[in-house]
């Protein structure tokens, strides 16, 4: 393992957020865990460090706690452009960075590079959830996978007695659901009408919804304007999308598998499925920070939220397949069939949440539309 990574490029991004010709920032990568600092500070998705607060019988941070000895203060982060921020405030240890904030974790110089020979659980991971581009840069991991899923659509069983199995719900201006549509509330959203468009306008020849040309992007942002009208919720917390789903508000919409079990829970008619166009989704992993004040304690919380019987609380309770495929031993029957748990192939009709930069990462070099302009364009969407 190198003691020191040096000045790299890596082909897969560019702009503010790396790319071709763009160095990887100078940062040492730990070489042993030493004693616990005795406190952690992380930057989480809503339910990633649960500490029996929401559920009594939920809580893997506190059996850490006593492990370590390291004291766990988590701060939920509800979009990844919040993650972003917070990580460059230098006030965190760690973060569990999706695709769409990685790479600019990786790039601005926030995150380090990990020494994977120190993660007790890496060999048991996935082995299709390593070397990505949003998870490493220069032949060097910046993390550990922690969980992934689809978004997906989910709609009221009681409008769709037939169920759904098009994205055309949400697309289409005449659609059954216009007027009570919910939309995921990121820049990131526009690669879901990418995704739509790559198989119904074929002439556009997307091939990475992430990768767009500007007659692709503009032509997804046109997509995305002409559902504005029919749009009555863009959510960033799940908590609220429940609630509306709940009421009546909503009819269908993008919405995470753990929204679809909350809400069943609150006795709400919803179902959830992977359209035949495919669907975006997740990929989050855990990552350190460059500026960490208790790197021991963060390396220890890695190797435990990557055990198997931890992987599996956290994916159970989330609703989410598990990075380490060993988890299902202590799962609930029938969950890692129904999450597809390791199942790479089936992954493949999933594209995974990853920052869009200007090297499309093909034979059109840097001229695939940024994230910059990504933010710029879903400001003037949602008007």
């Amino acid at each position: 393992m190198l003691a020191l990574l040096t000045a790299a490029t890596a082909g897969a991004c560019s702009g503010s957020s790396g790319g071709q010709g763009t160095p990887l920032p100078r940062i040492a990568v730990q070489q042993t865990i030493g004693p616990g600092e005795g406190r952690l500070d992380l930057v989480v998705w809503a339910g990633y460090a649960e500490n029996g607060s929401s559920d009594k019988k939920v809580d893997w941070v506190t059996p850490f706690t006593r492990a370590t000895g390291c004291r766990v203060s988590a701060k939920i982060a509800d979009t990844s452009d919040s993650m972003v921020a917070l990580m460059k405030s230098g006030r965190y240890d760690g973060v569990s960075a999706s695709g769409d904030a990685s790479v600019r974790l990786i790039y601005g110089g926030d995150v380090a590079p990990v020494n994977t020979a120190l993660l007790t659980n890496y060999g048991d991971i996935a082995p299709f959830l390593k070397d990505q581009p949003y998870n490493s840069a220069g032949g060097q991991m910046y993390g550990v996978p922690h969980g992934y899923g689809a978004n997906m659509l989910m709609y009221r069983t009681d409008k769709f007695p037939q169920g759904l199995t098009s994205w055309k719900v949400m697309w289409d201006p005449d659609s059954p659901a216009a007027g009570n549509l919910a939309a995921y509330d990121s820049p990131i959203y526009i690669a879901d009408a990418a995704l739509y468009l790559k198989a119904h306008r074929p002439d556009l020849g997307i091939t990475d919804p992430y990768a767009l040309s500007d007659e692709q992007f503009e032509a997804a942002v046109d997509l995305l304007k002409k559902q504005r009208p029919n749009v009555v919720q863009y959510w960033h917390s799940y908590l609220d999308e429940i609630q509306s789903f709940k009421i009546g508000d909503i009819h269908a919409g993008t919405a995470w598998q753990v929204t679809a079990n909350l809400a069943r829970d609150q006795k709400a008619p919803v179902a959830t499925t992977i359209p035949v166009e495919g669907a975006t989704g997740w990929s989050d992993t855990w990552m350190v920070s460059s500026k960490a004040q208790h790197p021991n304690c963060m390396y220890r919380w890695m190797n435990w939220i990557t055990t198997a019987k931890v992987q599996a609380q956290v994916g159970q309770w989330f609703g989410q397949a598990p990075a380490n495929p060993q988890a299902c031993r202590y799962t609930a029957r029938g969950f890692c069939n129904t999450f597809h748990v390791g199942d790479a192939a089936f992954y493949k009709r999933v594209a995974f949440w990853k920052t869009p930069v200007r090297d499309c990462g093909d034979d059109r070099d840097d001229t695939c539309v940024d994230y910059a302009r990504w933010s710029q364009a879903w400001t003037q969407i949602k008007g």
